[in-house]
């Protein structure tokens, strides 16, 4: 099956492009945009609405294969590509990606794709956000050419091993972390609620003492809304670095800290995601590797989850190599090539890492429905559920793209 044309269109993502650095510099909020000039290069205001790019592969059976072209929420900081502008980028993949995708058979995914996320223009890696979306259509393209998912392709050219079922989903509140959890509650979300606890003195608590609040309200919320004992989510919450801002980065002060947690959230198991900052990729992963062990020799049950600096694929095997994190998100966009995504979490797995196939809640709903093929055929152990951070929206597209996949390998499986 040859490719005959490739269109491009501009979109919007389920979310928006935030200046990080200038939210962590105090930003105040107006409405649900931020007060003040952002400070991150390419940035118009602190937050503006996010961008994306369809990429469709027009088959010369008329069908169409897309992916779309997407980059996370605070672009440009953590060491990411910069920020992602349709207009600047679709003449990027029409003169330099089109005429060498023309003409090519969709027989194998794995190395169309390598090729062109690998692929140099003027000497330079392109766009992490447009290798994200490339790859995205390529794995679709070969899908529609054999007939299958897309988590069959990866199944079978990766030699997984894995039997493709459901996985956890992993929904995300946003600011509203108290009517969003009733939402995760009601709909059974396997993990929840991320919370975005990404400021001290407004959300952690000088001393911790807001989230400690809040941890004891979620674990006391399940209890009363769950229709089931069976029902028994796993807290997930991402403080971006607040932890290690509020304890000075010590160590065993954050240990203490953590354990508190772990009591509040019982009985449920507790996962803290960037617990800090330090804004170098080695010694945040040396800082990350010396809390998981800390809390690892004192039997404190949570699970730290990797974020920041843990970007590429080869971040991730450096985190991982080093037990830096009991779980590493692979933040799906700033790996570039889907393909690259796959390895992650197959190098995760390898080394008995836990592999949380995460990143952004500024995607579209169809990077999120190729990230969880991927997710399903690599065994992941949860998958974000994106865009957007209204947990209905996400939710629905994760879960329902996983319950198609599974209906349709059962039904050639019979």
């Amino acid at each position: 099956m040859k490719i005959v044309d490739v269109v491009c269109s501009a979109g919007r993502t389920g979310f928006y492009f935030d200046d990080q650095r200038a939210i962590k510099a105090g930003a105040g909020h107006d409405g649900f945009t931020y007060i003040g000039e952002p400070v991150t290069e390419g940035f118009t205001s602190i937050r503006q609405a996010g961008e994306s790019i369809s990429v469709m592969l027009i088959l010369e059976d008329g069908q169409v294969a897309h992916g779309d072209c997407a980059a996370v929420q605070y672009s440009g900081a953590g060491g990411r590509d910069p920020l992602f502008l349709a207009k600047d980028f679709i003449p990027v993949i029409e003169k330099e990606i089109a005429p060498k995708l023309i003409g090519r058979e969709l027989t194998n995914f794995k190395c169309l794709a390598e090729e062109f996320d690998k692929m140099l223009v003027n000497g330079k890696r392109l766009h992490t956000a447009i290798r994200y979306g490339v790859t995205q259509a390529i794995l679709d393209g070969v899908a529609k050419a054999k007939k299958v998912t897309m988590a069959e392709v990866v199944r079978d050219e990766y030699n997984t091993g894995v039997e493709i079922n459901r996985i956890p989903i992993f929904t995300q509140s946003g600011d509203d972390r108290y009517n969003n959890a009733d939402k995760m509650i009601i709909k059974g979300a396997d993990v929840l609620p991320h919370a975005l606890i990404n400021n001290v003195e407004e959300k952690l608590g000088l001393k911790g003492e807001k989230l400690l609040e809040y941890v004891k309200w979620l674990s006391d919320r399940v209890l009363k809304l769950r229709t089931s004992e069976d029902y028994n989510p796993i807290f997930h919450i991402d403080v971006y670095g607040t932890i290690g801002v509020a304890f000075d980065c010590d160590t065993k002060a954050m240990a203490d800290y953590i354990a508190t947690l772990e009591e509040a959230a019982k009985p449920f198991k507790l996962r803290i995601e960037g617990p800090m900052d330090v804004e170098h990729r080695e010694r945040q992963m040396e800082a990350l590797k010396e809390l998981t062990d800390e809390l690892d020799n004192r039997n404190i049950n949570v699970e730290l989850v990797a974020d920041e600096w843990c970007n590429t694929y080869e971040d991730v095997a450096f985190f991982a190599d080093n037990n830096s994190g009991h779980m590493l998100q692979i933040k799906t966009p700033d790996l570039g090539g889907v393909n690259n995504t796959i390895e992650a979490i197959l190098y995760c797995k390898k080394k008995k890492v836990g592999a949380y196939c995460g990143g952004t809640c500024n995607e579209t709903n169809r990077s999120a429905e190729v990230c969880t093929n991927i997710a399903m055929a690599c065994g992941a152990d949860q998958c974000l559920a994106k865009p957007g951070m209204g947990v209905d929206e996400g939710y629905m597209i994760v879960n329902n793209e996983m319950n198609r996949v599974v209906a349709l390998v059962n039904r050639r499986n019979k």
